[in-house]
C-alpha cells in the first residue's frame, strides 16, 4: 500500500517512510518500579503455590527472583521502621550538637585543671611545713 501512494505521487518524490532508530541511547536508563506495583506483584507472587506458578510470573513481568527478594527486604525494613518511635520537631542542628559536646569537654578539663592546682597549692605548703626547698625557691636561703 506504501509502495503504490508513493508511484502514484510520482517517481521524483521520495518515499517518506519511518523507520526504527537503530541507534542505542548513549546511556542506558533502569527500570523503575512504583510502590503500588511492587506491593501487586508481591502479594500476586505470595497467591502463588503451584509448581512454577511464580517463575512464570516473573516471566511475564519481565523480572527476576532478586527483585523479589529485594522488594521483600524493603517492605520488611520499611514496616519495621514504621513501627519504630520516631522523635518529632525539627532534627538537631549538627553544628549545634558539636557545640555542646566541645562544651562538655571544656567543664571536665576545667575541673581537672582546678583539681591540678589544688594538688600543686598542698604540695607547696606541705614542703613550706617540712622545710623542703622547692625549685622555685632553690636560690634563696
Amino acid at each position: 500500500m506504501i509502495d503504490e501512494q508513493a508511484t502514484q505521487a510520482g517517481s521524483g518524490s521520495a518515499m517518506t517512510t519511518s523507520a526504527p532508530d537503530p541507534e542505542v541511547s548513549l546511556k542506558a536508563e533502569r527500570r523503575q518500579f512504583s510502590a503500588e506495583y511492587k506491593l501487586r506483584v508481591l502479594a500476586e507472587a505470595d497467591r502463588c503455590k503451584g509448581s512454577g506458578e511464580i517463575g512464570a510470573l516473573l516471566r511475564r513481568e519481565g523480572l527476576y527472583r532478586s527483585h523479589l527478594e529485594k522488594w521483600r527486604k524493603q517492605q520488611r525494613e520499611s514496616s519495621l521502621r514504621a513501627l519504630a518511635p520516631q522523635k518529632r520537631g525539627r532534627k538537631p542542628d549538627p553544628q549545634a550538637l558539636e557545640n555542646a559536646r566541645l562544651q562538655r569537654e571544656i567543664e571536665v578539663l576545667q575541673k581537672r585543671l582546678r583539681e591540678a592546682e589544688l594538688v600543686i597549692e598542698l604540695q607547696k605548703k606541705l614542703s613550706l611545713l617540712l622545710g623542703l626547698t622547692t625549685s622555685e625557691n632553690s636560690g634563696q636561703p
